[in-house]
């Protein structure tokens, strides 16, 4: 979905496919907000279809991109010489239309916050300490990787101990076969694990996390990542009813809420982003 000023941007199509747009939209106004919530990868053409149009009216107005998601985030390296880096592409694409800030929140590694120019970050922390502040009192933070112990690594300071896991993969297939819990585990038995992250798919590292940290004497096990993928009702995260009490997350990318243990801490696409 995209908002020019707050205003959805409604496509129309032709029977040939080809896209019809009309925006309201003032030469007069000196500063334009357009918002991204991301739903698919063709939204990019509407968004270089009307950026343009702006630019064709007034050459001096100043144009604001919020776009809480990075689509193309986690292909952030190519490993093969077949593999299209397709974020350095998308990156380009966004830099090409000059913006005069890109916005985004909890961008998923350094290499995304390298590649555009203008980029204003806003981190997830607010939402995550208000969270941690519902929760019971022995809570602790659980981060399933070291590239979360990273990104998250002030967290520490406001929300007490934490302990973190390095997943078990096959390399092969790219599947998460297991979870390894690093430092004292022994803070584990009996406390309420907040386990944090940024995106979420089918829900693997996580229900993976929640095995682990329960065979280790976890209570109660609560989750919060920025951007949730409505293909985690695919995976076994929301199937499984006692491990995960409940799920902390933007509506960013997830379209679906259906589930009562989805509880949204922001809906950008009703409101103005209260975070930018």
């Amino acid at each position: 979905m995209i908002k020019v000023n707050s205003e959805i941007i409604k496509p129309e199509y032709f029977p040939d496919g080809t896209m019809k747009l009309n925006i309201v939209f003032f030469p007069f106004d000196d500063f334009i907000k357009i918002e991204w919530y991301y739903d698919s990868e063709n939204e990019l053409l509407q968004l270089v279809y009307i950026v343009n149009h702006i630019h064709d009216i007034s050459q001096d107005v100043k144009i604001c991109l919020i776009m809480p998601y990075i689509p193309n985030a986690r292909f952030d390296r190519t490993v093969e010489v077949d593999e299209v880096f397709t974020l350095k592409f998308f990156a380009n694409i966004i830099n090409s239309l000059n913006f005069d800030s890109v916005e985004v929140l909890d961008p998923h590694s350094h290499v995304s916050e390298a590649l555009f120019d203008r980029l204003f970050i806003q981190s997830p922390d607010i939402y995550i300490k208000k969270i941690f502040k519902k929760l019971p009192d022995d809570t602790i933070l659980f981060f399933p990787d070291e590239g979360s112990v990273k990104r998250y690594s002030s967290l520490p300071k406001y929300c007490g101990p934490y302990v973190f896991g390095i997943k078990r993969r096959n390399w092969l297939t790219g599947a998460i076969e297991g979870l390894d819990i690093v430092g004292d585990a022994e803070k584990i038995k009996g406390r309420n694990i907040l386990i944090v992250d940024d995106i979420c798919s089918k829900g693997g590292t996580f229900y993976h996390s929640a095995l682990k940290l329960k065979e280790l004497g976890a209570a109660n096990i609560y989750l919060y990542v920025t951007h949730c993928e409505n293909s985690i009702y695919d995976g076994e995260l929301l199937k499984n009813n006692g491990l995960i009490e409940k799920i902390y997350t933007t509506d960013s990318i997830l379209t679906n809420t259906e589930s009562p243990k989805i509880e949204l801490v922001e809906e950008f696409r009703k409101n103005d982003p209260g975070v930018f």
